[in-house]
């Protein structure tokens, strides 16, 4: 039988009155439901009393023994808890933590003013020094400054687009990192490429005093433009993604660095990036192994670096790209003089957290951020060939993994990381065990406490790689001089015994440099004109 009415469907008492009439019964007659229905029915009206403004409801009823809801009415809380509001002051800020106490109209009126003293109001980029200087940035920042305000189109910058710029600017940047990048990054980008520095540094190639003998052979600015970007990214890009980020140079040194050029005018002074020195060493480094000096090198001349001291499991480990940029090395089997900086650097200063990461990209063969014993073996067995090839013993594999684990010391036995070789300050003794034999063979012999004490030592010491680029470019200034005398047929300054001063050392290394920058510029011109 079906229930029409809605309210008898849904009513609890009725459930429970049907369910205990039919409590142990197979089925129950059509004649004796309705019977019983009707008399519910009726009980139920007459018991129901009439509702009133303000009656509170009947207490629920109670069901019979054994009866009970078809589904339980749920306890309902009307009272919902606001959550305490907490006032949490920003700390976050991306481009910089503004300076409420900075006035930037009065910064935008001295700019004014600043122009008014210029001819028609247009800054060429001689006169964009003075208003860098107005702005209070470094010398330097001109080149920048001039191309974000449009000067690089017209050749000029008016007063009119240059204070529209800045204003934009001193509104949305607040720190000096985040306006280096708005400055030299290419229109909506946050991050800084590698092209990006280029007019930078062309400005310090053409302006700088300490660089002016350069313009005798201009077909080397760019490879020196080439090696200071590499420099610069090697040394500021931690995340090695290419794109130097805000965060990154505000932990760099760059921007003071930079910053220095303006004051000093000798530039092998300033040995982070800009030393002139450092770059000579480099691309005589890169030209002795650049037999057709078509500015790329091949596996078998990178492997004659330093009379062939590193194995060629590295080298091969270097040319299938996990350390380099771009399909070039991996397709024609070729190496770029800028993947050479990063070579070079690397190879002469294994302490250098960059130097530490390239040769453990270098060593994880299977890719796995873990250096496995089995990789370990895999280098040291060419060492071990090698040493036999030279009529020298070499220690047994067992005996000397013994003695690395010992020197990082990892935070997993059997596993070394990263991290394990940043913390022991040992690196260059481990990866030089494994793929420089002439250095493993220099770190045998040294006195165990002076590397102790080398460790210890935290002072202001030079790197080693500004000690091997001192030492090099002495010497290659010497075979200079020596070769130079020789083609005059003049030994006249060997045989004196007076010593000769220091200003005039110098002055002739110089002279040495720029005329051999000038012949190598000369058989590297049809190179570039291809």
């Amino acid at each position: 039988m079906m229930i029409k009415e809605t309210s008898l469907r849904r009513d609890p008492d009725l459930r429970g009155e049907l369910a205990f009439l039919a409590r142990g019964c197979d089925f129950v007659l059509p004649s004796r439901f309705k019977k019983r229905l009707k008399s519910f029915q009726q009980t139920q009206i007459q018991n129901k009393p009439e509702k009133k403004l303000g009656t509170p409801l009947p207490p629920p009823s109670t069901f019979p023994s054994g009866a009970r809801p078809l589904s339980p009415v749920p306890h309902v809380n009307n009272v919902v808890n606001a959550p305490l509001s907490i006032n949490i002051p920003r700390f976050y800020f991306p481009e910089g933590l503004p300076d409420t106490c900075s006035n930037h109209e009065q910064t935008l009126s001295r700019i004014e003013m600043a122009f008014m003293d210029i001819e028609d109001q247009k800054a060429d980029m001689n006169e964009m020094g003075k208003i860098a200087k107005v702005c209070g940035c470094p010398l330097y920042w001109k080149a920048p400054m001039f191309r974000a305000a449009g000067g690089e189109k017209t050749g000029f910058v008016s007063a009119q687009a240059f204070i529209a710029m800045w204003r934009k600017l001193l509104n949305n940047h607040h720190d000096d990192a985040s306006k280096f990048i708005y400055l030299l990054a290419k229109p909506s980008c946050s991050s800084l490429e590698q092209e990006d520095f280029i007019p930078l540094l062309q400005d310090v190639v053409d302006t700088h005093p300490g660089l002016t003998f350069l313009k005798d052979a201009p077909e080397f600015h760019s490879r020196y433009i080439t090696t200071v970007i590499q420099r610069i990214f090697y040394t500021v890009n931690r995340s090695w993604s290419g794109k130097i980020t805000s965060t990154e140079i505000r932990k760099s040194n760059f921007l003071q660095t930079l910053a220095l050029l303006e004051e000093e005018e000798d530039i092998n002074q300033i040995t982070d990036y800009f030393s002139y020195e450092h770059f000579y060493v480099i691309y005589c480094k890169f030209w002795e192994l650049d037999s057709d000096h078509d500015l790329y090198i091949s596996q078998n001349d990178l492997s004659r670096y330093n009379d062939q001291a590193s194995s060629n499991r590295i080298i091969e480990r270097i040319f299938s790209g996990a350390v380099t940029r771009g399909k070039t090395i991996q397709k024609e089997g070729r190496m770029s003089y800028a993947d050479f900086v990063w070579f070079l650097l690397s190879e002469e200063d294994k302490r250098n957290p960059t130097s530490i990461e390239y040769w453990f990209r270098c060593m994880d063969v299977d890719g796995d951020g873990v250096l496995s014993m089995y990789e370990l073996e895999y280098f040291y067995e060419e060492q071990c060939e090698r040493m036999e090839a030279m009529g020298i013993e070499p220690l047994p594999f067992h005996d000397l993994l013994c003695q690395m684990l010992d020197l990082v010391k990892p935070a997993t036995n059997g596993k070394i990381t990263l991290r394990d070789l940043k913390r022991c300050r040992m690196a260059h003794i481990f990866y030089d065990t494994f793929f420089n034999l002439e250095k493993y063979l220099d770190h045998e012999q040294r006195d165990p406490f002076a590397v102790q004490k080398d460790i210890e030592n935290d002072g202001p010491e030079p790197s080693d790689w500004d000690r091997f680029a001192s030492e090099e470019y002495e010497t290659l200034v010497l075979e200079e001089s020596a070769q130079a005398q020789f083609q005059e047929g003049s030994f006249e300054d060997y045989e004196t015994d007076e010593p000769v001063p220091s200003s005039e050392f110098e002055n002739k290394g110089s002279n040495i440099v720029t005329s051999s920058l000038t012949e190598k510029s000369g058989k590297l011109q049809s190179v570039d004109e291809e």
